[in-house]
């Protein structure tokens, strides 16, 4: 029995692709075989401070306030300042843990402040293996213009990834921004997955027509859905915008919340398609696969992406993807025009380019035959390479190799 003590900066109930990484693949693999523990941040008093959540046993850490909020625009002082000092709280409770339980290897969540803590347990305990898990999608190059806070301190930055004994990225790209940095050591690029049989499940009619009607979705009307933080860096607003270059029965069914919510009704507001956007506000994941099933076409133009679960969801679902070409999605998304030598699953559009959203949804209506084959290659596709099943087998024989 291998133990792992994992360091992540969030984890339930804050869920993003990288907490849903990590408990899909825990959850599958045996505890009879791996131990898990983690560090976290605690955020909100009603938390527990210890925790079993799956195979994890979760630990809590920092200062909390009552029903926390944790938007980095609109996280109290408290809890910001508790994200800056997690390296050291961390490090601090890791020490301890490994003193009562030595851990075998530790796992770093993204090169944040995780990887800070990550890191500071290597320079400790340099004998046990540090592993580092990456999703973030922006470049590197532009992380001091985005943090100037990290500008001091890019050295000692640049040794969350230098100093890892190995590294597993979700795409090609976080591959190539690895390498570009300096590190030489192996790269494992295992994406990320969707539970395959959950989203492709047949669904009681009874049980869409309840949904269809909740929504007023009427028959000939075409619904996009996207599921987003609303923050202006998804390309919530682009999809908006496109919908004065398309028909008035294609209308937006949107799935999440987020601080850009207002700015987003505003857009839809000051160009007249207010009535054809929906706002379905916070959708439990479990729900997430109705949502789909209700929907003709998903619509994500992201400016950055590091892998993107919710493209494979769509896969998944039957439903086609209209996306952009940035950062991990080009490793499974293939648009017949720019990938000629591979079956399609998908179509492309231009970066903050409304109407090449719009030409891009025009193009499955208006091609039945195209759509029907991208729909067919995506959920094969899907069934064959990013099902948690086997992300999870490539995982563990990457952790047998570690320790």
């Amino acid at each position: 029995m291998k133990r792992i003590l994992i360091f992540s900066l969030t984890y339930h109930p804050y869920v993003g692709g990288a907490e849903v990484a990590i408990k899909e693949i825990t959850d599958r693999l045996s505890p009879a075989e791996f131990v898990f523990d983690m560090v976290t941040l605690r955020f909100d008093s009603a938390l527990p401070e210890v925790e079993r959540i799956g195979n994890i046993t979760v630990h809590r850490i920092g200062p909390t306030v009552p029903d926390a909020k944790v938007s980095d625009r609109n996280m109290p002082f408290v809890l910001r300042r508790a994200k800056l000092l997690f390296p050291f709280g961390a490090f601090w409770k890791a020490r301890a843990l490994h003193k009562a339980h030595p851990y075998d290897m530790t796992w770093g969540m993204m090169a944040n402040q995780a990887g800070f803590a990550a890191l500071f347990f290597k320079y400790w305990f340099p004998r046990v293996p540090y592993f580092l898990e990456l999703q973030d999608g922006r470049a590197l190059s532009e992380m001091t213009k985005r943090r100037r806070i990290l500008l001091p301190i890019w050295w000692l930055y640049k040794r969350i990834y230098l100093n890892a004994d190995r590294i597993k990225g979700v795409s090609h790209f976080i591959e190539r921004e690895v390498r570009a940095i300096g590190y030489t050591k192996e790269i494992d690029v295992i994406p990320n997955a969707v539970d395959v049989a959950k989203f492709s499940q047949f669904v009681p009619l009874v049980e869409l027509a309840k949904l269809k009607e909740k929504y007023e979705k009427k028959l000939g009307d075409v619904f996009l859905f996207t599921a987003s933080r609303l923050v202006l860096s998804r390309g919530v607003e682009d999809t908006i915008r496109a919908l004065s270059y398309l028909p008035y029965h294609v209308k937006l069914l949107i799935a999440g919340t987020g601080d850009d919510q207002k700015q987003l009704e505003a857009i839809a507001d000051e160009i007249g398609v207010t009535d054809r956007v929906i706002f379905a506000g916070h959708i439990d994941h479990a729900q997430l696969p109705l949502y789909y099933k209700i929907s003709d076409i998903f619509v994500r133009p992201s400016i950055i992406e590091g892998f993107g679960n919710v493209f494979v969801e769509a896969f998944a679902a039957g439903i086609p993807v209209v996306a952009t070409p940035v950062g991990g999605i080009p490793d499974f998304l293939f648009d017949p025009d720019h990938n000629p030598d591979k079956e399609p699953t998908g179509l492309f559009c231009a970066v903050r380019d409304p109407k090449s959203i719009a030409e891009a949804v025009k193009r499955y209506m208006n091609d039945p035959v195209l759509t029907a084959n991208i729909i067919t290659n995506a959920k094969q596709l899907a069934a064959e390479k990013y099902d948690w099943n086997i992300i999870a087998r490539d995982v563990r024989t990457l952790f047998s190799a570690l320790v």
